[in-house]
Protein backbone atom coordinates (compact mmCIF):
# COMPACT_ATOMS: atom_id res chain seq x y z
CA UNK A 1 0.00 0.00 0.00
CA UNK A 2 0.86 3.42 -0.80
CA UNK A 3 -0.63 4.76 2.40
CA UNK A 4 -2.68 2.96 4.74
CA UNK A 5 -5.19 2.86 7.00
CA UNK A 6 -3.44 4.95 9.45
CA UNK A 7 -1.60 7.10 7.47
CA UNK A 8 -2.40 10.75 6.71
CA UNK A 9 -1.24 12.08 3.44
CA UNK A 10 -0.83 15.46 2.44
CA UNK A 11 -4.37 17.74 2.89
CA UNK A 12 -3.74 18.47 -1.05
CA UNK A 13 -3.76 14.75 -1.99
CA UNK A 14 -6.60 13.95 0.35
CA UNK A 15 -8.89 16.31 -1.64
CA UNK A 16 -7.50 14.96 -4.64
CA UNK A 17 -7.89 11.62 -4.02
CA UNK A 18 -11.58 12.66 -1.92
CA UNK A 19 -12.55 14.24 -5.86
CA UNK A 20 -11.59 10.68 -7.06
CA UNK A 21 -13.49 8.26 -4.73
CA UNK A 22 -16.21 10.71 -5.42
CA UNK A 23 -16.25 10.46 -9.25
CA UNK A 24 -16.18 7.11 -8.92
CA UNK A 25 -19.71 6.70 -6.79
CA UNK A 26 -21.26 9.59 -8.96
CA UNK A 27 -22.25 7.61 -11.24
CA UNK A 28 -24.43 5.44 -9.04
CA UNK A 29 -25.46 8.43 -6.98
CA UNK A 30 -26.55 10.41 -9.43
CA UNK A 31 -28.85 7.10 -11.14
CA UNK A 32 -30.71 6.88 -8.11
CA UNK A 33 -33.06 9.77 -8.63
CA UNK A 34 -33.27 9.34 -12.34
CA UNK A 35 -34.31 6.06 -12.29
CA UNK A 36 -36.53 6.99 -9.67
CA UNK A 37 -37.63 10.34 -11.43
CA UNK A 38 -40.05 8.57 -13.45
CA UNK A 39 -42.32 6.57 -10.73
CA UNK A 40 -42.58 9.88 -9.28
CA UNK A 41 -44.05 11.43 -11.80
CA UNK A 42 -41.34 13.85 -12.49
CA UNK A 43 -39.36 12.92 -15.95
CA UNK A 44 -40.66 16.47 -16.73
CA UNK A 45 -39.15 18.21 -13.94
CA UNK A 46 -35.13 18.47 -14.21
CA UNK A 47 -34.86 20.71 -11.61
CA UNK A 48 -36.37 18.60 -8.80
CA UNK A 49 -34.17 16.24 -9.92
CA UNK A 50 -31.80 17.99 -9.29
CA UNK A 51 -32.83 18.77 -5.84
CA UNK A 52 -32.82 15.17 -5.12
CA UNK A 53 -29.66 14.85 -6.54
CA UNK A 54 -28.28 17.39 -4.52
CA UNK A 55 -29.68 15.74 -0.95
CA UNK A 56 -28.57 12.36 -2.07
CA UNK A 57 -24.86 13.91 -2.68
CA UNK A 58 -25.62 15.89 0.57
CA UNK A 59 -26.67 12.85 3.08
CA UNK A 60 -23.90 10.33 1.96
CA UNK A 61 -21.58 12.52 2.80
CA UNK A 62 -23.05 12.77 6.68
CA UNK A 63 -22.99 9.00 6.50
CA UNK A 64 -20.11 8.97 5.21
CA UNK A 65 -18.48 10.80 7.88
CA UNK A 66 -20.53 8.69 10.84
CA UNK A 67 -19.20 5.37 9.42
CA UNK A 68 -15.69 6.64 9.24
CA UNK A 69 -15.37 8.03 12.55
CA UNK A 70 -17.90 6.21 14.75
CA UNK A 71 -19.14 3.11 12.38
CA UNK A 72 -16.84 0.47 11.29
CA UNK A 73 -14.40 2.46 11.07
CA UNK A 74 -13.08 1.33 7.58
CA UNK A 75 -12.22 3.53 4.67
CA UNK A 76 -15.80 2.92 3.12
CA UNK A 77 -17.69 5.48 1.19
CA UNK A 78 -21.75 5.71 2.24
CA UNK A 79 -23.84 6.39 -0.80
CA UNK A 80 -27.75 5.33 -2.42
CA UNK A 81 -27.94 1.43 -2.26
CA UNK A 82 -29.30 -0.40 -5.41
CA UNK A 83 -31.25 -2.67 -3.05
CA UNK A 84 -33.82 0.16 -2.39
CA UNK A 85 -34.85 0.62 -6.08
CA UNK A 86 -36.66 -2.73 -6.54
CA UNK A 87 -39.33 -2.22 -3.38
CA UNK A 88 -39.22 1.55 -3.90
CA UNK A 89 -40.10 0.60 -7.79
CA UNK A 90 -42.67 -1.86 -7.00
CA UNK A 91 -44.71 0.26 -4.13
CA UNK A 92 -45.02 3.42 -6.57
CA UNK A 93 -46.36 0.89 -9.12
CA UNK A 94 -49.18 0.60 -6.60
CA UNK A 95 -52.66 1.77 -8.35
CA UNK A 96 -52.78 4.23 -5.27
CA UNK A 97 -49.20 6.16 -6.33
CA UNK A 98 -49.53 5.39 -10.76
CA UNK A 99 -48.85 9.11 -12.05
CA UNK A 100 -51.87 10.37 -13.43
CA UNK A 101 -52.21 11.00 -17.33
CA UNK A 102 -51.83 14.84 -17.29
CA UNK A 103 -48.12 14.08 -15.62
CA UNK A 104 -46.75 12.14 -18.36
CA UNK A 105 -47.88 15.18 -20.98
CA UNK A 106 -45.09 17.35 -21.28
CA UNK A 107 -47.27 19.96 -23.06
CA UNK A 108 -49.78 19.90 -20.02
CA UNK A 109 -47.53 19.67 -17.02
CA UNK A 110 -46.76 22.76 -15.28
CA UNK A 111 -44.03 22.04 -12.54
CA UNK A 112 -44.46 25.16 -11.18
CA UNK A 113 -48.29 24.91 -10.13
CA UNK A 114 -48.66 23.72 -6.54
CA UNK A 115 -50.60 20.82 -7.65
CA UNK A 116 -47.96 19.39 -9.46
CA UNK A 117 -45.59 20.02 -6.20
CA UNK A 118 -48.26 18.07 -4.39
CA UNK A 119 -48.00 14.95 -6.67
CA UNK A 120 -44.94 14.18 -6.58
CA UNK A 121 -44.19 15.10 -3.13
CA UNK A 122 -46.86 12.85 -1.34
CA UNK A 123 -44.85 9.77 -3.07
CA UNK A 124 -41.66 10.84 -2.22
CA UNK A 125 -43.07 11.20 1.40
CA UNK A 126 -44.74 7.65 1.28
CA UNK A 127 -41.05 6.42 0.65
CA UNK A 128 -39.16 8.56 3.28
CA UNK A 129 -41.94 6.67 5.70
CA UNK A 130 -41.21 3.34 4.68
CA UNK A 131 -37.01 3.79 4.63
CA UNK A 132 -37.36 5.29 8.17
CA UNK A 133 -38.98 2.87 9.89
CA UNK A 134 -37.07 -0.11 7.98
CA UNK A 135 -33.91 1.82 9.05
CA UNK A 136 -35.01 0.78 12.90
CA UNK A 137 -34.68 -2.56 11.90
CA UNK A 138 -31.07 -2.43 10.52
CA UNK A 139 -30.13 -0.47 13.63
CA UNK A 140 -31.61 -3.02 16.09
CA UNK A 141 -29.62 -5.95 13.83
CA UNK A 142 -26.46 -3.70 14.23
CA UNK A 143 -26.46 -2.44 17.45
CA UNK A 144 -27.68 -5.05 19.79
CA UNK A 145 -25.15 -7.34 18.33
CA UNK A 146 -27.18 -9.89 16.15
CA UNK A 147 -25.55 -9.61 12.59
CA UNK A 148 -22.14 -9.92 14.55
CA UNK A 149 -23.81 -13.59 16.23
CA UNK A 150 -24.55 -14.37 12.89
CA UNK A 151 -20.70 -14.00 11.63
CA UNK A 152 -20.17 -17.24 13.76
CA UNK A 153 -21.43 -18.85 10.95
CA UNK A 154 -21.40 -16.34 8.17
CA UNK A 155 -17.82 -18.35 6.54
CA UNK A 156 -15.75 -17.84 3.22
CA UNK A 157 -18.41 -19.56 1.09
CA UNK A 158 -20.66 -17.26 2.37
CA UNK A 159 -18.58 -14.23 1.70
CA UNK A 160 -17.66 -15.22 -1.41
CA UNK A 161 -20.56 -15.39 -3.67
CA UNK A 162 -22.08 -12.53 -1.99
CA UNK A 163 -19.12 -9.83 -2.59
CA UNK A 164 -19.01 -11.60 -6.79
CA UNK A 165 -22.46 -10.91 -7.18
CA UNK A 166 -22.46 -7.65 -5.92
CA UNK A 167 -20.57 -6.60 -9.21
CA UNK A 168 -20.84 -9.95 -11.63
CA UNK A 169 -24.54 -9.45 -12.51
CA UNK A 170 -23.49 -5.34 -13.48
CA UNK A 171 -22.10 -6.92 -16.69
CA UNK A 172 -25.81 -5.92 -18.27
CA UNK A 173 -25.54 -2.22 -17.09
CA UNK A 174 -21.97 -1.64 -17.20
CA UNK A 175 -22.01 -2.86 -20.66
CA UNK A 176 -25.08 -0.69 -21.75
CA UNK A 177 -23.54 2.07 -20.31
CA UNK A 178 -20.12 1.77 -22.37
CA UNK A 179 -22.14 0.62 -25.33
CA UNK A 180 -23.09 3.84 -25.41
CA UNK A 181 -20.03 4.88 -27.38
CA UNK A 182 -17.48 1.84 -27.03
CA UNK A 183 -14.30 4.28 -28.18
CA UNK A 184 -14.83 6.31 -25.11
CA UNK A 185 -15.34 3.69 -23.33
CA UNK A 186 -11.99 1.96 -24.43
CA UNK A 187 -10.39 4.57 -24.18
CA UNK A 188 -11.14 5.17 -20.01
CA UNK A 189 -10.38 1.68 -20.09
CA UNK A 190 -7.24 1.85 -21.87
CA UNK A 191 -5.86 4.71 -19.57
CA UNK A 192 -7.22 3.20 -16.41
CA UNK A 193 -5.03 -0.30 -17.28
CA UNK A 194 -2.14 1.92 -18.44
CA UNK A 195 -2.05 4.11 -15.58
CA UNK A 196 -2.94 1.29 -12.70
CA UNK A 197 -0.95 -1.98 -13.72
CA UNK A 198 2.14 -0.49 -16.57
CA UNK A 199 2.98 2.92 -15.16
CA UNK A 200 2.44 2.54 -11.53
CA UNK A 201 5.91 2.18 -10.41
CA UNK A 202 6.68 5.40 -12.31
CA UNK A 203 7.98 8.10 -10.78
CA UNK A 204 7.15 12.22 -11.48
CA UNK A 205 8.87 15.09 -10.41
CA UNK A 206 6.55 17.15 -8.50
CA UNK A 207 6.33 20.61 -6.51
CA UNK A 208 6.10 20.03 -2.71
CA UNK A 209 6.55 22.46 0.36
CA UNK A 210 8.02 21.50 3.59
CA UNK A 211 8.84 22.78 6.93
CA UNK A 212 12.53 22.16 6.64
CA UNK A 213 12.78 22.33 2.69
CA UNK A 214 10.37 25.16 1.27
CA UNK A 215 9.48 24.53 -1.98
CA UNK A 216 11.40 21.54 -3.60
CA UNK A 217 10.12 18.55 -6.08
CA UNK A 218 10.16 15.26 -4.94
CA UNK A 219 9.45 11.87 -7.06
CA UNK A 220 5.74 10.58 -6.62
CA UNK A 221 4.04 7.69 -7.83
CA UNK A 222 1.25 9.67 -9.92
CA UNK A 223 0.22 7.17 -11.75
CA UNK A 224 -0.16 4.31 -9.33
CA UNK A 225 -2.25 7.12 -6.79
CA UNK A 226 -4.84 8.56 -9.31
CA UNK A 227 -5.37 6.16 -12.34
CA UNK A 228 -9.05 6.32 -11.92
CA UNK A 229 -9.08 10.39 -11.59
CA UNK A 230 -6.57 11.03 -14.56
CA UNK A 231 -8.22 8.45 -17.05
CA UNK A 232 -12.05 10.09 -15.88
CA UNK A 233 -10.15 13.49 -16.96
CA UNK A 234 -8.67 12.97 -20.15
CA UNK A 235 -11.87 10.72 -21.45
CA UNK A 236 -14.15 13.92 -20.25
CA UNK A 237 -11.65 16.46 -21.99
CA UNK A 238 -11.66 14.61 -25.24
CA UNK A 239 -15.39 14.00 -25.06
CA UNK A 240 -15.60 17.78 -24.81
CA UNK A 241 -12.99 18.37 -27.72
CA UNK A 242 -15.44 15.97 -29.73
CA UNK A 243 -18.25 17.58 -29.11
CA UNK A 244 -16.93 21.12 -29.59
CA UNK A 245 -16.07 20.16 -33.25
CA UNK A 246 -19.29 18.12 -33.45
CA UNK A 247 -17.82 15.06 -34.16
CA UNK A 248 -20.20 13.16 -31.79
CA UNK A 249 -23.45 13.52 -33.47
CA UNK A 250 -26.38 15.53 -32.38
CA UNK A 251 -29.35 13.74 -32.98
CA UNK A 252 -30.73 12.38 -29.53
CA UNK A 253 -31.26 8.76 -31.67
CA UNK A 254 -27.94 8.34 -33.40
CA UNK A 255 -25.22 6.11 -31.77
CA UNK A 256 -23.01 7.92 -29.77
CA UNK A 257 -25.03 11.11 -28.56
CA UNK A 258 -24.90 10.49 -25.52
CA UNK A 259 -21.04 10.68 -25.41
CA UNK A 260 -21.38 14.44 -25.90
CA UNK A 261 -20.98 17.02 -22.83
CA UNK A 262 -23.63 18.90 -23.79
CA UNK A 263 -26.65 16.15 -23.38
CA UNK A 264 -27.18 16.86 -19.77
CA UNK A 265 -27.21 20.30 -19.85
CA UNK A 266 -30.50 21.25 -18.58
CA UNK A 267 -29.35 19.81 -14.83
CA UNK A 268 -26.17 22.74 -15.21
CA UNK A 269 -28.37 25.76 -16.15
CA UNK A 270 -31.45 24.93 -14.01
CA UNK A 271 -29.51 23.96 -10.89
CA UNK A 272 -29.24 26.94 -8.20
CA UNK A 273 -25.61 27.87 -7.07
CA UNK A 274 -26.44 27.44 -3.27
CA UNK A 275 -28.79 25.24 -1.67
CA UNK A 276 -28.81 23.46 1.72
CA UNK A 277 -31.31 19.96 2.04
CA UNK A 278 -32.64 20.04 5.60
CA UNK A 279 -34.60 17.22 6.89
CA UNK A 280 -38.44 17.18 6.08
CA UNK A 281 -38.09 19.49 3.17
CA UNK A 282 -40.67 17.68 0.90
CA UNK A 283 -43.28 17.52 3.92
CA UNK A 284 -44.18 15.10 6.66
CA UNK A 285 -43.43 11.12 5.72
CA UNK A 286 -46.24 8.69 5.87
CA UNK A 287 -46.21 5.39 6.60
CA UNK A 288 -47.82 2.45 4.74
CA UNK A 289 -47.52 -1.76 5.35
CA UNK A 290 -46.49 -2.65 1.53
CA UNK A 291 -43.59 0.21 1.65
CA UNK A 292 -42.31 -1.16 5.11
CA UNK A 293 -42.50 -4.52 4.06
CA UNK A 294 -40.56 -4.07 0.61
CA UNK A 295 -37.97 -1.96 1.96
CA UNK A 296 -37.29 -4.30 4.79
CA UNK A 297 -36.38 -6.57 2.31
CA UNK A 298 -34.24 -4.31 0.55
CA UNK A 299 -32.48 -3.94 3.77
CA UNK A 300 -31.59 -7.55 4.57
CA UNK A 301 -29.78 -7.35 1.46
CA UNK A 302 -27.88 -4.20 1.78
CA UNK A 303 -27.26 -6.02 4.96
CA UNK A 304 -25.25 -9.11 4.02
CA UNK A 305 -24.18 -6.75 0.86
CA UNK A 306 -22.23 -4.68 3.74
CA UNK A 307 -20.71 -7.31 5.63
CA UNK A 308 -19.26 -8.88 2.79
CA UNK A 309 -17.38 -5.24 1.60
CA UNK A 310 -16.38 -5.00 4.91
CA UNK A 311 -14.23 -7.89 4.73
CA UNK A 312 -13.09 -6.73 0.90
CA UNK A 313 -11.84 -3.40 2.46
CA UNK A 314 -10.29 -4.57 5.30
CA UNK A 315 -7.96 -7.43 3.01
CA UNK A 316 -7.49 -4.23 0.00
CA UNK A 317 -5.72 -1.87 2.73
CA UNK A 318 -4.06 -4.06 4.46
CA UNK A 319 -5.66 -4.06 8.07
CA UNK A 320 -6.72 -6.88 10.01
CA UNK A 321 -10.44 -8.46 9.84
CA UNK A 322 -13.39 -6.71 11.37
CA UNK A 323 -13.94 -8.02 14.82
CA UNK A 324 -17.45 -8.32 15.51
CA UNK A 325 -18.30 -5.40 17.68
CA UNK A 326 -17.18 -3.14 14.49
CA UNK A 327 -19.36 -5.04 12.08
CA UNK A 328 -21.96 -4.66 14.68
CA UNK A 329 -21.44 -0.64 14.75
CA UNK A 330 -20.96 -0.84 11.11
CA UNK A 331 -23.76 -2.00 10.57
CA UNK A 332 -26.08 -0.23 13.31
CA UNK A 333 -24.12 3.43 11.59
CA UNK A 334 -25.57 2.20 8.40
CA UNK A 335 -29.11 1.88 9.53
CA UNK A 336 -28.81 5.98 11.11
CA UNK A 337 -27.45 6.38 7.89
CA UNK A 338 -30.86 5.12 6.19
CA UNK A 339 -32.66 7.08 9.12
CA UNK A 340 -31.15 10.17 8.02
CA UNK A 341 -31.49 10.04 4.25
CA UNK A 342 -35.55 9.49 4.40
CA UNK A 343 -35.67 12.29 7.34
CA UNK A 344 -33.86 14.18 4.61
CA UNK A 345 -36.09 13.05 1.77
CA UNK A 346 -33.87 10.90 -0.81
CA UNK A 347 -35.93 8.60 -1.81
CA UNK A 348 -33.46 6.34 -1.06
CA UNK A 349 -31.42 4.76 1.83
CA UNK A 350 -27.12 4.42 2.65
CA UNK A 351 -24.86 1.13 2.14
CA UNK A 352 -21.36 0.89 1.62
CA UNK A 353 -20.19 1.29 -2.24
CA UNK A 354 -18.67 -1.68 -3.60
CA UNK A 355 -17.35 0.59 -6.20
CA UNK A 356 -15.17 2.69 -3.97
CA UNK A 357 -13.79 -0.76 -2.36
CA UNK A 358 -12.75 -1.41 -6.27
CA UNK A 359 -10.67 1.92 -6.17
CA UNK A 360 -8.79 0.90 -3.04
CA UNK A 361 -7.21 -2.17 -5.02
CA UNK A 362 -6.37 0.00 -7.96
CA UNK A 363 -4.94 3.23 -6.35
CA UNK A 364 -3.21 1.29 -3.51
CA UNK A 365 -4.26 4.05 -1.16
CA UNK A 366 -6.05 3.23 1.85
CA UNK A 367 -6.12 5.84 4.55
CA UNK A 368 -9.13 6.93 6.01
CA UNK A 369 -8.73 10.29 5.97
CA UNK A 370 -9.04 10.06 1.93
CA UNK A 371 -12.60 8.81 2.94
CA UNK A 372 -13.20 12.29 5.33
CA UNK A 373 -12.09 14.45 2.26
CA UNK A 374 -14.64 12.64 -0.05
CA UNK A 375 -17.21 13.14 2.39
CA UNK A 376 -16.76 16.39 3.35
CA UNK A 377 -16.62 16.76 -0.89
CA UNK A 378 -19.70 14.93 -1.04
CA UNK A 379 -20.70 17.52 1.70
CA UNK A 380 -20.02 20.33 -0.79
CA UNK A 381 -21.46 19.15 -3.81
CA UNK A 382 -24.47 18.70 -2.12
CA UNK A 383 -24.26 22.30 -0.96
CA UNK A 384 -23.03 24.37 -4.23
CA UNK A 385 -25.97 22.74 -6.50
CA UNK A 386 -24.19 24.17 -10.29
CA UNK A 387 -20.66 21.97 -8.97
CA UNK A 388 -22.72 19.15 -9.01
CA UNK A 389 -24.29 19.55 -11.55
CA UNK A 390 -21.19 20.24 -13.48
CA UNK A 391 -20.11 16.66 -12.95
CA UNK A 392 -23.09 15.03 -13.11
CA UNK A 393 -22.32 16.23 -17.21
CA UNK A 394 -19.56 13.34 -17.40
CA UNK A 395 -20.73 11.35 -20.46
CA UNK A 396 -22.50 7.89 -19.60
CA UNK A 397 -19.93 5.55 -21.64
CA UNK A 398 -16.83 7.31 -19.56
CA UNK A 399 -18.16 6.12 -16.44
CA UNK A 400 -19.42 2.96 -18.14
CA UNK A 401 -15.60 2.20 -19.24
CA UNK A 402 -14.60 2.92 -15.31
CA UNK A 403 -17.22 0.80 -14.32
CA UNK A 404 -15.84 -2.33 -16.36
CA UNK A 405 -12.83 -2.26 -14.72
CA UNK A 406 -14.33 -1.77 -10.89
CA UNK A 407 -16.77 -4.18 -10.92
CA UNK A 408 -13.90 -6.50 -12.37
CA UNK A 409 -11.96 -6.27 -9.53
CA UNK A 410 -14.67 -5.91 -6.56
CA UNK A 411 -15.58 -10.08 -8.79
CA UNK A 412 -11.67 -10.83 -7.78
CA UNK A 413 -12.26 -9.66 -4.37
CA UNK A 414 -15.37 -11.96 -3.55
CA UNK A 415 -13.24 -14.87 -5.30
CA UNK A 416 -10.22 -14.30 -3.59
CA UNK A 417 -11.83 -15.19 -0.07
CA UNK A 418 -11.42 -18.77 -1.42
CA UNK A 419 -8.19 -18.95 -0.30
CA UNK A 420 -9.14 -20.05 3.42
CA UNK A 421 -11.17 -22.83 1.40
CA UNK A 422 -10.01 -26.22 0.57
CA UNK A 423 -10.76 -25.80 -3.41
CA UNK A 424 -9.92 -29.57 -3.79
CA UNK A 425 -13.25 -30.97 -2.04
CA UNK A 426 -16.27 -31.38 -4.04
CA UNK A 427 -18.25 -30.05 -1.44
CA UNK A 428 -16.65 -26.81 -2.03
CA UNK A 429 -16.38 -26.89 -4.84
CA UNK A 430 -20.64 -27.80 -5.30
CA UNK A 431 -21.37 -25.14 -2.67
CA UNK A 432 -19.80 -22.08 -4.54
CA UNK A 433 -20.15 -23.18 -8.21
CA UNK A 434 -23.93 -23.70 -6.61
CA UNK A 435 -24.42 -20.20 -5.17
CA UNK A 436 -23.09 -18.66 -8.01
CA UNK A 437 -25.15 -20.02 -10.81
CA UNK A 438 -28.11 -19.84 -8.82
CA UNK A 439 -27.53 -15.95 -7.96
CA UNK A 440 -27.87 -15.61 -11.78
CA UNK A 441 -30.21 -17.94 -12.68
CA UNK A 442 -33.09 -17.55 -10.00
CA UNK A 443 -33.12 -13.51 -10.15
CA UNK A 444 -33.05 -13.41 -14.04
CA UNK A 445 -36.14 -15.76 -14.06
CA UNK A 446 -38.24 -14.19 -11.21
CA UNK A 447 -38.06 -10.99 -13.08
CA UNK A 448 -39.25 -12.16 -16.64
CA UNK A 449 -41.97 -14.43 -14.66
CA UNK A 450 -42.60 -12.08 -11.54
CA UNK A 451 -46.56 -12.71 -12.34
CA UNK A 452 -46.19 -16.39 -11.77
CA UNK A 453 -45.35 -16.01 -7.96
CA UNK A 454 -48.25 -13.59 -6.51
CA UNK A 455 -49.74 -14.86 -4.14
CA UNK A 456 -52.83 -12.31 -3.49
CA UNK A 457 -51.35 -10.83 -0.66
CA UNK A 458 -49.62 -7.88 -1.86
CA UNK A 459 -47.53 -6.63 0.50
CA UNK A 460 -45.47 -10.99 0.58
CA UNK A 461 -45.36 -10.76 -3.03
CA UNK A 462 -43.59 -7.15 -2.80
CA UNK A 463 -41.19 -9.19 -0.09
CA UNK A 464 -40.55 -12.38 -2.25
CA UNK A 465 -39.75 -10.52 -5.48
CA UNK A 466 -37.25 -8.29 -3.89
CA UNK A 467 -35.65 -10.81 -2.03
CA UNK A 468 -35.49 -13.61 -5.16
CA UNK A 469 -34.44 -10.99 -7.62
CA UNK A 470 -31.34 -9.47 -5.57
CA UNK A 471 -28.67 -11.64 -7.26
CA UNK A 472 -26.52 -11.27 -3.64
CA UNK A 473 -28.95 -12.21 -1.39
CA UNK A 474 -30.10 -15.56 -3.44
CA UNK A 475 -26.05 -16.83 -3.83
CA UNK A 476 -25.21 -15.72 -0.15
CA UNK A 477 -28.52 -17.05 1.23
CA UNK A 478 -27.57 -20.46 -0.21
CA UNK A 479 -24.28 -20.42 0.51
CA UNK A 480 -24.93 -19.83 3.79
CA UNK A 481 -27.69 -22.54 4.27
CA UNK A 482 -25.08 -25.09 2.44
CA UNK A 483 -22.26 -24.51 4.39
CA UNK A 484 -23.89 -25.01 7.43
CA UNK A 485 -26.14 -27.62 6.52
CA UNK A 486 -23.20 -29.97 4.26
CA UNK A 487 -21.59 -31.96 6.50
CA UNK A 488 -17.80 -30.90 6.15
CA UNK A 489 -14.79 -30.07 8.89
CA UNK A 490 -13.62 -26.83 9.74
CA UNK A 491 -10.68 -26.78 7.74
CA UNK A 492 -12.25 -28.01 4.12
CA UNK A 493 -15.19 -25.05 5.02
CA UNK A 494 -12.23 -22.45 5.44
CA UNK A 495 -13.47 -21.56 9.19
CA UNK A 496 -9.93 -22.70 10.98
CA UNK A 497 -8.03 -20.33 9.08
CA UNK A 498 -11.28 -17.87 9.01
CA UNK A 499 -11.73 -18.04 12.94
CA UNK A 500 -7.77 -17.86 13.54
CA UNK A 501 -8.34 -14.33 11.87
CA UNK A 502 -11.32 -13.22 13.58
CA UNK A 503 -9.18 -14.25 17.01
CA UNK A 504 -6.25 -12.17 15.91
CA UNK A 505 -7.94 -9.28 14.49
CA UNK A 506 -9.81 -9.10 18.43
CA UNK A 507 -6.50 -10.05 20.48
CA UNK A 508 -3.90 -7.43 19.06
CA UNK A 509 -3.24 -3.67 19.64
CA UNK A 510 -3.39 -3.11 16.11
CA UNK A 511 -7.04 -3.86 15.63
CA UNK A 512 -7.73 -1.70 18.42
CA UNK A 513 -6.28 0.91 16.90
CA UNK A 514 -7.73 0.54 13.48
CA UNK A 515 -11.66 -0.46 15.00
CA UNK A 516 -11.41 1.61 18.52
CA UNK A 517 -13.40 4.48 19.21
CA UNK A 518 -11.71 7.95 18.34
CA UNK A 519 -10.90 11.03 20.87
CA UNK A 520 -10.33 8.39 23.51
CA UNK A 521 -13.99 7.19 23.68
CA UNK A 522 -13.62 3.75 25.44
CA UNK A 523 -10.05 4.28 26.48
CA UNK A 524 -10.35 7.62 28.64
CA UNK A 525 -13.66 7.86 28.33
CA UNK A 526 -16.86 6.12 29.06
CA UNK A 527 -15.03 2.77 29.97
CA UNK A 528 -16.99 1.61 32.81
CA UNK A 529 -18.38 -2.21 33.20
CA UNK A 530 -21.51 -2.09 31.97
CA UNK A 531 -20.43 -0.25 28.51
CA UNK A 532 -18.29 -2.11 28.01
CA UNK A 533 -20.52 -5.26 27.88
CA UNK A 534 -22.25 -3.60 25.04
CA UNK A 535 -22.75 -5.58 21.58
CA UNK A 536 -21.17 -2.65 19.65
CA UNK A 537 -18.38 -1.52 21.89
CA UNK A 538 -14.79 -1.62 21.19
CA UNK A 539 -12.87 -4.17 24.08
CA UNK A 540 -9.92 -3.06 26.58
CA UNK A 541 -7.16 -4.87 26.09
CA UNK A 542 -4.43 -5.54 29.05
CA UNK A 543 -4.31 -2.98 31.83
CA UNK A 544 -7.21 -1.97 34.14
CA UNK A 545 -10.41 0.54 34.16
CA UNK A 546 -9.22 3.54 31.54
CA UNK A 547 -6.18 1.89 30.58
CA UNK A 548 -4.66 -0.22 27.11
CA UNK A 549 -1.72 -1.17 26.15
CA UNK A 550 -1.29 -0.69 22.83
CA UNK A 551 1.93 -1.28 20.51
CA UNK A 552 4.05 1.08 18.86
CA UNK A 553 2.69 0.06 15.70
CA UNK A 554 3.51 2.78 12.43
CA UNK A 555 1.30 2.31 9.72
CA UNK A 556 2.97 5.01 8.53
CA UNK A 557 6.81 3.53 8.20
CA UNK A 558 8.18 2.39 4.62
CA UNK A 559 8.78 -1.22 6.96
CA UNK A 560 4.93 -1.51 7.89
CA UNK A 561 4.05 -0.74 3.82
CA UNK A 562 5.88 -3.07 2.72
CA UNK A 563 4.82 -5.59 5.71
CA UNK A 564 1.27 -4.42 4.15
CA UNK A 565 2.20 -5.33 0.88
CA UNK A 566 3.33 -8.77 1.42
CA UNK A 567 -0.17 -9.33 3.17
CA UNK A 568 -1.82 -8.16 -0.30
Amino acid sequence: MVYGIMDIPPWYLCILLGIQHFLTALGGLVAVPLILAKNLCLQHDPLSQSYLISTILFVSGICTLLQVFFGVRLPILQGGTMAFIAPSLAMLSLPAWKCPKWMLNASLVNTSSPEFTEEWQKRIRELQGAIMVASCVQMLVGFSGLIGFLMRFIGPLTIAPTITLVALPLFDSAGNDAGMHWGIAALTIFLIVLFSQYLKNVTLPVPVYGQQKKCHTSKFHVFQVFPVLLALCISWLTCFGLTFTDVLPSAPTAYGHLARTDTKGSVLSQAPWFRIPYPGQWGLPTISLAGVFGIIAGVISSMVESVGDYHACARLVGAPAPPRHAINRGIGIEGLGCLLAGAWGTGNGTTSYSENVGVLGITQVGSRMVIVAAGCVLLLMGVFGKIGAAFATIPTPVIGGMFLVMFGVITAVGISNLQYVDMNSSRNLFVFGFCIYCGLAIPNWVNKNSEKLQTGILQLDQVVQVLLTTNMFVGGFLGFLLDNTIPGSAEERGLLAWNQIQEESQETSTAFEVYGLPCGIGTKFCTSSCVQCLPFWPRLEGGGKGEVEVSSTDFSGDRHKNDLETRM
